[in-house]
């Protein structure tokens, strides 16, 4: 392959995908083709021959992106399938629940390939557990019989990946605002002695820990920050960790989830006191214009079963350890009201039809006999 197809195609051409995922591949050499249904944004995007990404707070700084190009995956899948029929890297950042569609443009995109390339490297970057494995799955149910004689065309790993990206502030165009802070790591097994370039990213032999530490921790403390200042009728997250109550329950949620993740992973308990003390900090940057009611968006898919409030709590609860600062963030999940938010309404809606208990089993996944079913649904019946 030369270095004039030296490409990586990136699902997801919004913000998270400009202002993390294809910079940090940008910075790595590769030439970015963004892949997006937005026709909009994919008509932005050709438009520009650079974009930059301002780093906002304390060591952040511009940079600058450039040589790239975007297609219309809904207009042109046949686009799509050679693009990734030729590129060395494919990458998401598309919300795990998209993951489905897009993989028959990676099937479509392997079939064309060449065996003789090197495998396609794939990476689900997704605030999800085990999502590139889950890409893989829609991918072998999208290919059918032809699976077997393409899977092997492309590798698949895991990866843990963290970056504040608020919404964008009006009239920014493709220019994105983010924290100076990220972290991406990678499972290196599957690449073998040829992983991709990504600086600043860093593979790890075990990617378990460090995918729930940053779920448990990042995304746990970041929708308790959302769901208890909507309650509180605070507008931006920096506003409710400078409110005493606020603060208070997010510091009280992480320390239940730090102590799952020490109990569980063998973290250092002085680690994950530091780690809970950047990350806070992280959410106070008055410099990121982020809101509750975009963090706290989706409020279902936050508290089903294998996600920020109810996965940390079950395994707190199956080893005895306390839960009443995440049960207490999941009183203020259930109570977010937001009409502009699909979810946000259906979550009502549930709640007014469904008795507490069929609410928990339903919108939690827990099984009726889990040691923390009772007490979610006590606090589903006095939200």
């Amino acid at each position: 392959m030369t270095e004039t197809t030296r490409k990586a195609v990136h699902f997801g051409a919004g913000n998270i995908g400009r202002g993390f995922v294809g910079l940090l591949l940008h910075e790595g050499g590769y030439e970015v083709v963004f892949s997006d249904v937005a026709t909009t944004l994919v008509d932005a995007i050709n438009g520009a021959t650079e974009y930059t990404v301002h780093e906002v707070g304390e060591g952040g700084r511009d940079r600058v992106v450039s040589g790239f190009r975007a297609i219309d995956s809904a207009a042109d899948p046949e686009g799509v399938a050679a693009e990734v029929a030729s590129a060395l890297v494919a990458t998401t950042a598309v919300g795990p629940t998209v993951l489905r569609f897009i993989a028959p443009h990676l099937v479509a995109g392997l079939a064309l390939r060449d065996p003789a390339l090197p495998p396609l490297q794939v990476m689900a970057c997704e605030n999800a557990i085990g999502a590139t494995d889950t890409l893989r799955d829609h991918m072998r149910e999208a290919a059918g019989d032809r699976w077997d004689a393409i899977s092997s065309r492309a590798v698949f790993a895991n990866t843990a990946v963290d970056r504040i990206v608020p919404g964008q502030p009006e009239g920014s165009g493709i220019d994105v605002t983010v924290e100076p802070f990220f972290e991406w790591a990678i499972e290196r097994a599957p690449f073998g002695e040829n992983p991709p370039t990504i600086p600043g990213a860093h593979f790890v032999d075990d990617l378990a820990p460090y995918i729930e530490r940053k779920l448990f921790t990042v995304n746990t403390g970041h929708a308790t920050a959302a769901y208890l200042g909507a309650r509180a009728r605070l507008e931006k997250i920096s506003d409710a960790l400078a409110d005493p109550g606020v603060l208070a329950g997010v510091a009280k949620a992480l320390e239940e989830t730090s102590a799952l993740l020490a109990a569980k992973h063998g973290f250092e308990p002085d680690d994950l006191t530091q780690y809970r003390a950047t990350i806070l900090g992280r959410f106070r940057n008055p410099a990121l214009p982020d809101t509750v009611g975009r963090v706290g968006r989706q409020p279902l898919r936050k508290l089903s079963r294998h996600e920020r409030f109810v996965g940390p709590a079950a395994e707190a609860a199956e080893r005895g350890l306390p839960v009443d600062g995440l049960l207490a963030a999941i009183g203020a999940a259930l109570v977010f009201d937001e009409p502009e938010d699909e979810q946000s309404v259906e979550l009502q809606r549930l709640r007014r039809e469904l008795t507490p208990e069929d609410f928990t089993a339903q919108v939690t996944g827990l099984d009726r006999e889990h040691p923390l079913f009772a007490r979610v649904a006590e606090v589903v019946a006095s939200a």
